[in-house]
């Protein structure tokens, strides 16, 4: 008896999933609750378990698109199935005796064969002032014999020739490889495509930049982040900066945390922080919710513990939905500056780039210090200037001064 695996249920707007690997191959044999493959829909990465031990029989190959409910495989009763005879039968192979008496090679015709006849004296006298090998030269006269006729066509021909000026010699390509690669988009990054048009088509979205002297905070970890890590158990880094001072400045101007649904505008009073990861996978955006109410230490375990699951593509579905406002951090791979796309259907999205030392004013003197670029992407249609330009310039504040993350002010 055996026993058919079907696709799972995954979510409400899934219908299809991609059979992205085999765990375990054709005819193994797996106990009950086994992981045999991994599943992909265009949000995460499911687990398919065995739900009975035998024998494994796939069905559905790698790369497969498959519906919900489609069969994937079979699980059949007993031991191992009996192994597969892959050796090819032997196979007489016909030898062909060489004829070593070969049939010789007729020689190729040359064309037109001219005459070898002798010329002429004053024939003779002719191409030789001229330079004209009487073998290149066809007789008209008895015999083949070249007449002086035949010399002077010769030579009137050879005036007609014009030279040729020589062509410039053209530079060979260098050798390489030449070969492309095609493979299937996956589910995941066919979503991600179609969501980032849908947002550059769909949304009026304008972008604000300020920059932020990261000294006070650097200071700051430098100080504390021995004891912190110490007594927590997790690094102290900026993303926990960033997401309180987020959470601060959206208390302050309720419209960057707010979305629009048909014709009303949905406010949130609470504070859920998308935080874009880079997965081997594709770019995935796991949520931390209620950040409002989290201390920097709740939020660097947060952080800590989705980047694992992103890293190991365990994340579920209800990891990545929802959030109201999105950070992203470019800076990790060295963008210095850039216009990162909203997160819809959030209405805005702070990029975070990377850290150079650069001259500013500080009290009428010249200094070097820690600066980095910030970038607020944001849905003109909800959010005027003066929101977005005022909610930048309270999170550099806040970082700035990281004091006012403690007290509120």
């Amino acid at each position: 008896m055996s026993l058919e695996i079907k696709v799972p249920p995954v979510g409400e707007s899934i219908t299809e999933v991609v059979l992205s690997r085999w765990i375990k191959n054709d005819g193994d044999v797996v106990e009950m609750d086994e992981v045999i493959a991994e599943l992909e829909s265009d949000k995460a990465t499911f687990e398919l378990t065995a739900e009975q031990a035998g024998t494994l029989k796939t069905i559905a190959a790698e790369g497969d698109t498959l519906a919900i409910g489609a069969v994937v495989c079979k699980i059949e009763d007993g031991g191992a199935a009996p192994a597969k005879d892959d050796a090819p039968k032997a196979e007489e192979k016909a030898v062909v005796a060489e004829d070593k008496t070969s049939a010789p090679v007729a020689e190729k015709s040359s064309g037109e064969s001219y005459a070898t006849g002798t010329p002429s004296p004053a024939a003779g006298k002719i191409l030789a002032e001229k330079g004209i090998d009487s073998a290149a030269v066809k007789g008209s006269g008895v015999d083949g014999r070249i007449t002086k006729d035949d010399a002077v066509k010769a030579e009137a021909g050879k005036k007609a020739e014009a030279p040729k000026a020589a062509a410039p010699a053209v530079a060979a390509a260098p050798a390489g490889a030449r070969s492309e690669r095609r493979e299937k988009m996956s589910p995941l990054r066919k979503t991600v495509a179609k969501r980032l048009v849908s947002v550059k088509n769909e949304t009026a979205m304008l972008t604000t930049f300020n920059e932020v002297n990261m000294k006070p905070i650097m200071d700051l970890r430098g100080k504390y982040k021995d004891s912190f890590k110490e007594k927590f158990g997790v690094g102290l880094g900026f993303m926990s900066f960033f997401t309180k001072a987020v959470t601060e400045a959206l208390k302050d101007f309720p419209a960057v945390n707010a979305r629009i649904d048909g014709e009303e505008i949905v406010y949130n009073n609470f504070a859920d922080i998308s935080i874009a990861v880079s997965a081997p996978k594709g770019l995935v955006v796991p949520v931390i919710r209620n950040a409002e109410s989290m201390s920097l230490a709740e939020i660097e375990k947060s952080v800590l513990a989705l980047a694992l699951k992103a890293r190991d593509g365990k994340l579920t579905i209800e990891e990545m939905t929802g959030g109201t406002f999105t950070i992203t951090n470019g800076g990790v791979f060295g963008s210095m500056m850039s216009t990162p796309i909203i997160n819809a259907p959030q209405s805005a999205i702070l990029g975070m780039h990377n850290i150079i030392e650069r001259p500013i004013a500080e009290k009428g003197e010249v200094v070097i210090r820690p600066m980095m670029y910030v970038a607020l992407s944001y849905d003109h249609r909800i959010i005027d200037g003066r929101e977005s330009v005022g909610f930048l310039v309270r999170v550099k504040q806040l970082l700035e001064d990281p004091a006012r993350l403690l007290l509120g002010v």
